[in-house]
């Protein structure tokens, strides 16, 4: 075995492929072009948002083991083509180590409590050094190059640029940016929110990587200001596990920490892709499989991750090249058959329960939930031949799976997007907390739900309070210490944003982070609503696609990096993250700012803010000189936070109590909740409609591409694809890497489509998916959201795939 490179497998190219002349001329007259600007105009070239490039395109099997070699020789890529062999390095040895650097900024899996001198991953070695790079974007870079000129370059040149060093303000005169000083930058912010009609026309989105004290602050001038309109990525993501978990249980997270991970003897792991979107996920299910424990992976896609793996900082196995296996079953559902496999576990367990009743927790059940009795009921009733159709598998796996949670004194049920994004996702959740409940797998170690957050803070930013449905509860604490008049009625999430700016009811857009064009859906739909703001403001570390699609007036907000040294008046600063699992810690960034003009978050809030609400009694700039203050104000309103600023300097900081934990439960009734909800049908009406799923390549990270490359996926030099079966293929006429049109339609019934993209068989089950976003985000409507959850069906679109008239394999 040895690096990615040298890979097992029969290797898959297109002879005269993607890069050549011939077919470049042939793909730009079929392309389709965009009008809105800011937007590449032709959205099909080779490399999709990724680079450029002219070499042959390639698939093949990947057989190693995830991480291992295959990471290692990854890492020294990165290294070298960053030319940051001693700074990342020392990366490596810096970051996740409480009280003395900073947490990663990539993924929320939780940091090891063990003393771990290397709690890393491949992939957090590319956020660092991806931030870390000494390529500046200056004030010489914007007077070279128009935005005209910037539109027509790739997602990956804008990033690979460099970091981002003053505030800029957009010339329409010139089309360029130019820069503006931070004073009057925030008076610009300030003047253009003052003279709107009502703060509702105003709306104010947060990424995942701001630390809890930014996100405090922002909530607290946005709410200030007057409105609750604080879209955020989780209403794209984990909007429909949150919703499903107040509902069950009373709380909007999951109730597990590690310690629970390392101690449950059976394992379920939903919709998640380890080795790519949480790769320290890895060790866990090492040590798990080690350990004895039962893993089962539920996931169309037989990810790498669900195989095996060699945790790098274990060197013994990595010196003998011994892998440890990441499952014991795997089980390829359709798209969205994850609540019929739920359920068909459930039923097993019942029927079970006649025989040998004790398989049932009954004192649990009778004390602790309601509606158990109507549940067993529909449970019975639901037949066999549904839930094998529903869910895409045989009834005999079903029992496979029910078997090893039987067999279980401890069980854990872990998800992600690919539970998460569907337009049921809020009622699988729920089936899933149904079964947990069943066996009391609720409030006890080793067992409960556990959903896979993306984002390094994005749990933190919901619990500091960026959430546009805030609770009565929450908003009387902020008005009583903050000395507030909050707004009670609800405020726009992320796709109502997007509707309004459509509509013109929009005139401010302020984005905390991200890149909110290419993250949401209907890519041009949500550009043209951004370009019909008066003014887009973009805080960003650097250049991405948000900031050429921009209103008529644009503002460029450089900021602070989460590795970065945070100076303050009160002197070095500290900010604190909560992970996936409810655990705060401190993160202090320890390299010179890529820029002396940076500004910490916090500190553009604070200008912001100030410069919107000049008579504001809100010491702003007092909060700004010491973190501290900003902690013990939310000490006093956040629940669970009492005594922060001690209790986070702990180390390994400290856990966010959760009712739910302790089998008390914050629902109306005050017990956990069975949900009743029907068997979705999950199959199209066409038998020749697929479900087409996005995901992320693995050298991407949201929609950060680091290349053209899907290492676990055997993908090289290409990102406009699609992933089939290969009996679908046939049946279409399509041989492997055939040019192909995807067609979309939308729930309203409009169409969308991707023109020439290559058609790769894999092993998915017949009548599904997949491809990569952001690229097919311009496949998913307007319309095509979840009425449980709001949330794109990033997961669930309907396509129809043809060859493209005018290309050859």
């Amino acid at each position: 075995m040895g690096s990615d490179d040298t890979a097992e497998g029969v290797e898959t190219t297109a002879e005269g492929g993607p890069g050549t002349e011939a077919e470049s001329a042939q793909s730009a007259a079929a392309s389709e072009e965009s009008t809105v600007p800011g937007l590449m105009s032709d959205t099909r070239r080779q490399g999709g948002t990724g680079p450029l490039t002219d070499g042959r395109w390639s698939q093949r099997p990947y057989h190693h083991p995830a991480a291992g070699w295959g990471a290692a020789a990854s890492v020294m890529r990165v290294l070298g083509r960053e030319r940051a062999p001693v700074r990342g390095t020392r990366a490596m040895f810096d970051m996740n180590h409480e009280g003395r650097s900073y947490d990663c900024p990539g993924c929320a899996w939780p940091d090891d409590a063990k003393g771990l001198k290397l709690d890393i991953c491949e992939n957090g070695i590319k956020h660092v050094t991806w931030e870390m790079t000494r390529k500046r974007v200056d004030r010489e870079f914007f007077a070279a190059h128009s935005v005209s000129e910037l539109a027509e370059w790739t997602d990956f040149d804008l990033e690979n640029q460099g970091r981002l060093t003053e505030p800029m303000v957009y010339d329409a005169a010139t089309d360029h940016y130019v820069p503006i000083s931070w004073s009057e930058a925030f008076e610009l912010v300030g003047g253009q929110l003052r003279t709107l009609d009502s703060p509702d026309q105003a709306t104010f989105y947060t990424s995942g990587r701001l630390g809890n004290e930014a996100t405090f602050l922002y909530q607290l001038m946005v709410r200030e200001y007057g409105t609750n309109n604080l879209p955020d990525c989780s209403n794209m993501c984990h909007e429909a596990s949150g919703r499903a978990l107040r509902a069950s249980l009373g709380t909007g997270k999951g109730t597990v920490d590690l310690h629970d991970w390392e101690q449950c003897d059976a394992l379920f792991v939903l919709g998640v892709n380890a080795a790519s979107n949480a790769p320290r996920m890895l060790t866990a299910l090492a040590e798990a499989y080690a350990r004895g424990a039962e893993i089962v992976h539920v996931n169309p896609l037989v990810e790498a991750g669900a195989t095996r793996t060699i945790v790098p900082h274990e060197f013994a196995d990595m010196a003998r090249f011994k892998s440890t296996p990441t499952s014991t079953l795997n089980l390829q559902v359709r798209p969205g058959g994850d609540l019929a496999l739920i359920r068909g576990i459930a039923k097993v367990v019942l029927e079970r329960a006649r025989e040998s009743p004790d398989i049932l927790d009954r004192d649990f059940l009778e004390s602790s939930t309601h509606g158990f009795e109507d549940y067993r009921e529909l449970v019975e009733a639901t037949s066999w031949d549904d839930l094998a159709v529903q869910s895409g598998l045989e009834e005999s796996d079903i029992r496979r799976a029910a078997d090893i949670y039987l067999r279980s004194e401890r069980a854990l049920i872990s998800w992600c997007l690919g539970v998460s994004q569907h337009e049921h996702g809020v009622d699988t959740v729920r089936e899933i907390v149904n079964l947990l409940l069943l066996r009391g797998n609720i409030g006890r170690e080793g067992a409960g739900p556990s959903p896979i957050r993306g984002h390094s803070n994005v749990q933190g930013n919901r619990t500091c309070g960026v959430d546009h449905k805030p609770g009565a509860e929450f908003l009387d604490r902020l008005a009583e210490v903050c000395r507030i008049d909050p707004p009670r009625e609800h405020g726009l999430d992320t796709v109502r944003s997007i509707e309004a700016m459509h509509a013109g009811e929009l005139k401010v857009f302020v984005g905390m982070g991200g890149n909110f064009v290419r993250a949401a859906p209907d890519t041009e739909y949500t550009a043209e609503g951004l370009r019909r703001c008066e003014l887009t403001v973009q805080i960003s570390t650097k250049l991405n696609r948000s900031h050429l699609v921009h209103g008529k007036q644009a503002l460029i907000l450089p900021c602070l990096g989460r590795t970065e040294l945070d100076e303050q008046r009160g002197g070095l600063q500290s900010t604190s993250v909560e992970d996936a699992m409810s655990m705060v810690h401190l993160s202090t960034g320890r390299k010179r700012p890529a820029s002396p003009q940076l500004l910490s978050e916090p500190a553009i809030i604070a200008g912001m803010a100030r410069a919107t609400l000049p008579d504001s009694t809100t010491p702003w700039e007092w909060y700004v000189e010491d973190y501290d203050r900003v902690r013990d104000v939310m000490a006093r309103v956040l629940p669970g936070f009492e005594d922060f600023n001690t209790r986070v300097r702990q180390p390994s900081g400290f856990r966010i109590p959760q009712p739910a934990r302790d089998r008390s439960f914050h629902t109306r009734s005050g017990r956990a909740e069975f949900c009743h909800a029907a068997l979705p049908d999950v199959i199209p009406d066409s038998a020749d409609v697929l479900v087409l799923q996005t995901m992320r390549s693995h050298d991407q990270w949201n929609t950060t591409i680091y290349s053209n490359n899907d290492r676990y996926r055997g993908v090289r030099n290409l990102r406009e694809l699609i992933f089939m079966n290969a009996d679908d293929m046939r049946e279409r006429g399509l041989e492997e890497g055939t040019p192909v049109d995807i067609v979309a339609t939308s729930k309203d019934g409009s169409r969308r489509s991707l023109r020439e993209y290559r058609a790769i068989s894999y092993n998915l089950p017949r009548g599904s998916a997949a491809g990569y976003m952001p690229e097919m985000n311009e496949l998913i409507g307007a319309a095509d959201y979840s009425v449980q959850s709001d949330q794109p069906l990033m997961k669930n679109i309907r396509v129809r795939v043809t060859p493209s008239a005018s290309a050859n394999p």
